[in-house]
């Protein structure tokens, strides 16, 4: 193994960078307007509008220390459809809002720091109740679902960029995280990074404590073709990039 590059990730994981920059220059201390909470979208878009968490009663009623303890990855799924609420509760576990502090910030289910959420959630669909297969965007703000577009053969095409883990194209809905790094780097420049990379942690977390609740399970995928990946998004992969994915189905 090449020591210096060891040397140089393992600096990526402790926090000294914190003591050498100078957090005086970063934007939001030079009174730049900070980046909005979520992507951009479309007026013209199609929205799909998801069951409000209050409404959701019946779903996600579990011991707390039942779902940590039954936490599993679970690559065998099922196929039957995961329902609209079902899904809708996913998402709210994961990135819900709880309240709107000002554009440029938002109080969510998980935390991220200096409150900067730098992720957007992307969603295989393959199977979800009164859902088109394709690929969507949940927006927290609205708590809606944009359709983003759909792709054929879309199951061997989220595998193949999986690096051929076959559980994706079996999965009912495959959870992509990408980040916006200039989210975080408003506030904390060179410093951002490894806060990123801690709140796609929590975030896929609760994913699976979430999955517990509804009888569902999940399994985390950190191993992924970088470039096929965001190919497969459509996005441009420099100022937004997968960091993690998560397939969700039905027990198997």
């Amino acid at each position: 193994m090449d020591k210096e590059l060891l040397k140089a990730y393992r600096l990526f994981l402790k926090d000294s960078i914190r003591k050498v920059v100078d957090f005086s220059l970063t934007d939001q201390n030079r009174g730049i307007t900070p980046p909005p909470i979520e992507k951009p979208y479309s007026g013209e878009a199609l929205r799909i509008d998801l069951p409000r968490r209050e409404r959701l009663r019946e779903i996600g009623r579990i011991d707390l220390a039942a779902a940590i303890g039954q936490r599993e990855s679970r690559r065998t799924y099922v196929r039957k459809p995961l329902s609209l609420e079902e899904l809708s509760f996913l998402l709210w576990a994961t990135q819900g809002i709880k309240e709107k502090l000002d554009p440029g910030h938002a109080l969510r289910t998980v935390p991220s720091a200096g409150c900067r959420h730098a992720l957007e959630t992307y969603l295989v669909i393959l199977n979800v109740s009164g859902m088109e297969q394709g690929i969507y965007r949940y927006l927290p703000l609205e708590h809606q679902l944009i359709f983003e577009f759909t792709e054929e053969n879309l199951e061997r095409k989220i595998v193949r960029a999986a690096l051929d883990q076959p559980y994706p194209g079996e999965a009912a809905v495959t959870f992509i995280w990408t980040a916006i790094p200039y989210r975080m780097e408003w506030r904390y420049g060179l410093a951002a990074h490894k806060v990123i990379a801690i709140e796609a942690g929590h975030v896929c977390q609760n994913l699976y404590l979430a999955c517990e609740a509804i009888g569902a399970g999940t399994c985390a995928i950190g191993a992924y073709d970088q470039s096929g990946m965001d190919k497969l998004l459509r996005i441009d992969g420099e100022e937004e990039f997968t960091i993690y994915l998560a397939s969700v189905g039905r027990k198997g």
